[in-house]
């Protein structure tokens, strides 16, 4: 009965592509608490005062029936706010969010335009829904372009929906998000934009890449609270009428148990901290530029953002290097197919608060020793 599942896992074992779950250990070279807020004293002291105050730990039924906390609505109204938005909706995860908005909005007779990159939760969504979906090359707004094009003479009338991160989360790199948005408005399409690692580290307060692009009728933004914010959730930011739509046609926002509302006022601490304290970006913007150049002193491309991949190539190779790094108290990990292309199994340095500026070069000089022996 068992053996189908047996098979399947060995065959990813021969391939170097067998998962298996190891506890934290060593310096954090690998979470996204890129600010160092889920360990931050002013949440954890805002949570505690939740508690006392009678906040329950669990939401105990959906939005829609006796699951619906002040703390929900607080959380949102704060959001919309801080983020420019009309209004705001809180989801349990990012992959969730991702999931309802692109199973919900597009309607049938659209048209999904997916970047080749963009978070897996996104392309499980949008297959999942009603519209049609295609793929374009990774940030290339030209090939959005054409998709959209050869849509329309192939007799597509509905709308596009384009769909990319603002900035990926294995690569580091940024989506050309001006471009997009004037496709969007050349097209009559919206945009979603997915802030999963720029929320809280990037814009004017930490409001993202695409601070500039909310409150638009035609964008719709994903802001993760389990990275930068050191909580868990996610805040989709949307013209009003959407967040209606959703809140009366999302399955996965309709009949799921609503967030711990403990997880709402996380969250909105860690806005008021991401407004109050700059100095979390400044620092982690030094630590930032200090592995670009240590990236550069090994020949290693740099991707200007605390997300560092270094290409490995084959599976094999970039897990015994992470073990190595590993085994020297630094908390790598290796990231393989099918999470990034085939080909390109890589370490994803992630950058964060939770270590300091020696830390980062000691795991450069680490990386310099251990890159010839992991053959």
């Amino acid at each position: 009965m068992l053996d189908r599942y047996q098979a399947t896992l060995s065959g990813l074992a021969r391939k170097d592509r067998l998962r298996m779950l190891s506890t934290r250990a060593g310096l954090d070279f690998s979470s996204n608490d890129y600010l160092g807020l889920a360990h931050s004293k002013r949440v954890a002291e805002a949570v505690a005062a939740a508690l006392a105050a009678g906040t329950p730990v669990g939401a105990t039924g959906s939005r829609l029936l006796r699951g619906n906390d002040p703390e929900h609505e607080a959380l949102e109204a704060k959001a919309a706010g801080f983020f420019g938005a009309e209004r705001a909706l809180f989801f349990g995860s990012g992959y969730i969010a991702n999931f309802a908005v692109l199973t919900t909005l597009p309607l049938k007779g659209d048209l999904i335009v997916l970047d080749s990159l963009v978070h897996a939760s996104a392309h499980e969504g949008a297959r999942a829904g009603r519209a049609e979906v295609m793929e374009a090359s990774h940030n290339d707004a030209g090939a959005v372009d054409d998709v959209i094009a050869a849509w329309r003479a192939m007799g597509g009338t509905g709308r596009p929906w384009i769909v990319a991160e603002s900035l990926y989360s294995m690569d580091g790199d940024r989506a050309p998000l001006g471009d997009l948005v004037a496709l969007a408005d050349r097209h009559d399409a919206f945009l979603f934009i997915d802030e999963a690692h720029a929320t809280g580290v990037y814009g004017p307060e930490g409001r993202g890449l695409a601070h500039n692009l909310e409150g638009r009728d035609n964008v719709v933004v994903l802001h993760t609270c389990g990275k930068a914010l050191g909580a868990s959730g996610a805040l989709v930011t949307a013209p009003a009428v959407l967040c209606d739509y959703l809140v009366n046609r999302c399955r996965p926002f309709v009949y799921a148990t609503a967030p711990s509302p403990l997880m709402a006022v996380a969250a909105s601490m860690a806005l008021d901290i991401v407004a109050d304290e700059p100095e979390r970006r400044e620092r982690l913007a030094r630590l930032v530029a200090l592995a670009g150049e240590k990236a550069g002193e090994l020949g290693l491309p740099a991707t200007g953002s605390q997300i560092l991949p270094i290409i490995v190539g084959e599976n094999g190779r970039a897990m015994a290097l992470a073990k190595a790094l590993q085994a020297r108290r630094f908390d790598v990990r290796g990231i393989r197919p099918p999470t990034v292309p085939e080909g390109t199994a890589r370490l994803r340095i992630s950058l964060t608060l939770n270590v300091s500026e020696p830390d980062v070069s000691a795991l450069f000089d680490a990386l310099a020793e251990e890159w010839g022996h992991a053959s």
